[in-house]
């Protein structure tokens, strides 16, 4: 993913007319709304983090590798143990440096697909090609622990526990593939460019969507990213809300930052779901310095930045979050 500076500034004067018009979650006033307590399971962050270990010791998952395919593999077979609902959507793309086409997969996992009321869930499984943030030596392949692994990391675990503990709201979730390869030969988030105008189901559409993108690290601040913010506010709202309720409020903070030009941004446009982003990024200081943390697209993106506490508090939420959907849907 990227932040998209360029398009951030062209629209920030409709976001303005906007806010002469509305209020935003940003400017609320006072201690969120108090939830009602709803029975969950609880979200095993130990689970999580192997889950991203053994991402890991795959290799880095880039196109056309050996750990790319044994981490597809990986993920849908983890996934079968959970639900008899799975697929894969395969797709090609040329890498216009090099000419080589690469061979992607998106990986869908169905929970109570009878369902007509739908949440879909999502992160990318992919590891970029190179650390090309790394200036000693930016061809380097590295890790992904957490961007990449630690989204399917929580997600997995999310997984588990709709299995051991259905409910009646429908949940689906997305790994998408190829979502980390901009600028390199390929364009970015071209698995879920591909999913929103080839959908696994005709005529597909959930309430709403939300993305996990660098959810592990420690010390991780969760801001009102811009898109998410211009398409979502309300689930934004939402979500923070849940968060602050279960005792997550630093890392959850209801602050602006800037656009990320990442899955959610498509499952928005073309999809037309309304889908948020959380994603860990210093919050809007009003510069176009990168926002994203000093280990983005660097080799010491490995498991030595993954903290199984913000697993906790991402997973938690997630899992608080579609425990009172269901139970409101259940009234």
């Amino acid at each position: 993913m990227r932040n998209n500076w360029a398009l951030y500034l062209a629209v920030i004067g409709v976001i303005f007319y906007q806010s002469c018009d509305s209020t935003t979650t940003d400017e609320k006033e006072g201690p969120p709304p108090v939830l009602v307590a709803v029975e969950t399971p609880t979200f095993n962050a130990d689970s999580a983090y192997d889950y991203i270990q053994a991402q890991v010791d795959f290799g880095p998952r880039v196109p056309n590798s050996a750990a790319h395919d044994s981490c597809a593999n990986f993920i849908y077979n983890k996934l079968a143990e959970y639900t008899n609902h799975l697929s894969r959507q395969e797709f090609e793309a040329r890498n216009s440096n090099t000419g080589e086409v690469y061979k992607f997969q998106n990986i869908i996992a169905q929970f109570n697909p009878q369902a007509t009321r739908r949440i879909l869930l999502a992160a990318h499984w992919d590891t970029r090609l190179k650390a090309d943030k790394f200036s000693e030596n930016p061809d380097l392949p590295f890790d992904g622990a957490n961007d990449g692994g630690s989204g399917v990391g929580v997600l997995l675990e999310v997984a588990r526990l709709l299995a051991q503990s259905p409910i009646p709201l429908g949940v689906d979730i997305i790994f998408f593939d190829a979502e980390d390869q901009g600028n390199l030969g390929l364009d970015w988030c071209l698995g879920s460019k591909h999913w929103t105008t080839n959908k696994h189901q005709a005529n597909y559409s959930a309430y709403y969507g939300i993305l996990l993108d660098m959810v592990g690290a420690k010390n991780a601040t969760f801001c009102h990213e811009y898109y998410s913010n211009q398409y979502a506010p309300k689930i934004l709202e939402k979500v923070w809300n849940q968060a602050h309720q279960l005792g997550y409020s630093r890392f959850f903070l209801y602050q602006k930052a800037g656009a990320v030009e990442d899955d959610h941004y498509y499952v928005n446009v073309n999809a037309k779901i309304p889908m948020i982003d959380i994603i860990d990024t210093k919050p809007d200081n009003g510069s176009q310095e990168d926002f994203f943390k000093h280990f983005h697209h660097r080799p010491s993106d490995n498991m030595e930045v993954i903290d199984k506490e913000t697993l906790r508090a991402v997973g938690s939420t997630v899992v608080a979050l579609l425990y009172q959907e269901s139970a409101q849907l259940a009234q």
